[in-house]
């Protein structure tokens, strides 16, 4: 019978995870973690001050506190004005999708700087877990749209293919019909 021996170097194995555990580590900094742009790109939205502050990164003065907030409820089944409210979000690079059934947390604040408002304008924020998953600017004018947080040029004179109806906080889905 023969019997093999070898010697083990302790520091060359400790060397050698030391540098397998360098290149993991790297390659997650380098990646990012995985997590997609738009959701490290929200600003911490988990106090008002966040929340307002993201309004104020695309240029709307609002009121200083929400005139309304509450949970509702992501629909479990898309529906035409899912779809058409989705398709919104996706244009802004959010995806309202991957919350399906999930309650989330609803602020509304009133926007005072609205281009052309007669009737009060609404800065409509949807959060899971303290992020920004959506949102919208709904204006309640007869002929108003909801559209995205980007504020217009020039006053709108023209209706989008949004939906016609914003998402409320007593009714349980996002949105509403």
């Amino acid at each position: 019978m023969m019997v093999m021996t070898a010697k083990l170097d302790f520091k060359k194995i400790l060397v050698g995870l030391t540098a397998v555990a360098a290149l993991v580590l790297s390659l997650i900094l380098l990646l990012g973690g995985g997590e997609p742009a738009e959701q490290t790109s929200a600003p911490p939205a988990g106090s008002n001050d966040g929340r307002v502050a993201f309004l104020k990164g695309f240029g709307w003065e609002v009121t200083s506190s929400p005139t309304e907030s509450g949970r509702v409820k992501i629909p479990a089944e898309a529906s035409e004005v899912f779809d058409r409210y989705n398709a919104l979000q996706k244009s802004q690079g959010y995806d309202l999708s991957p919350y399906a059934g999930k309650s989330v947390m609803r602020y509304v604040y009133q926007v005072n700087n609205y281009p052309g408002a007669k009737e009060p304008v609404y800065a409509t924020l949807l959060l899971h877990k303290s992020k920004i998953i959506g949102g919208d600017i709904t204006d309640t004018a007869a002929k108003g749209q909801i559209r995205g947080f980007k504020m217009p040029e020039t006053a709108p004179t023209a209706p989008t293919t949004a939906p016609t109806t914003a998402p409320t906080a007593t009714s349980e889905t996002v949105p509403s019909t």
